[in-house]
């Protein structure tokens, strides 16, 4: 469980870096630009992976439902969005509030499939993280501007 807990927190450490990069190239771009060059680059890298650990076309292409596919579309409006949103409101909100949509929309869909666990407690830390996010809004607005 270790390593997936390790994993799990070196995968948040890479998408807030991820975002950040991002964000920077998009001011000096557009956040289209930088999410174009942001699939070209992990593109080339992945083929890179490939070529030298294999493994990049294992599945069952006519067995999988041509919707699956769309997470590449939600993942290039994702990079796109998170790439204007650092650059507008800052990587902690954006952060934060990427995390309660996860957070709330992952609620929903254990809920609806039914998984195992402890219900209250996953409704417990959607709200905790909401209440992070109002916390931090709230104080970050009474700051006055000089």
């Amino acid at each position: 469980m270790i390593l997936f807990i390790t994993m799990s927190f070196v995968a948040g450490i890479l998408v807030s870096v991820s975002r950040q990069l991002n964000g920077r190239l998009s001011l000096s771009t557009s956040a289209m630009e930088a999410s174009f060059w942001n699939h070209i680059v992990g593109f080339v890298f992945l083929s890179l992976v490939a070529l030298v650990f294999g493994g990049l076309f294992d599945g069952n292409i006519a067995e999988t439902p041509k919707w699956a596919y769309l997470g590449g579309t939600i993942g290039v409006l994702f990079i796109a969005a998170s790439s204007w949103l650092v650059a507008e409101i800052g990587a902690v909100k954006t952060t934060l509030l990427i995390i309660a949509g996860q957070m709330i929309f992952g609620l929903v869909i254990d809920l609806l499939r039914d998984v195992p666990g402890d219900t209250a407690h996953r409704i417990a830390g959607t709200v905790l993280i909401l209440a992070g996010m109002w916390l931090l809004h709230g104080r970050q607005k009474r700051t006055p501007n000089p």
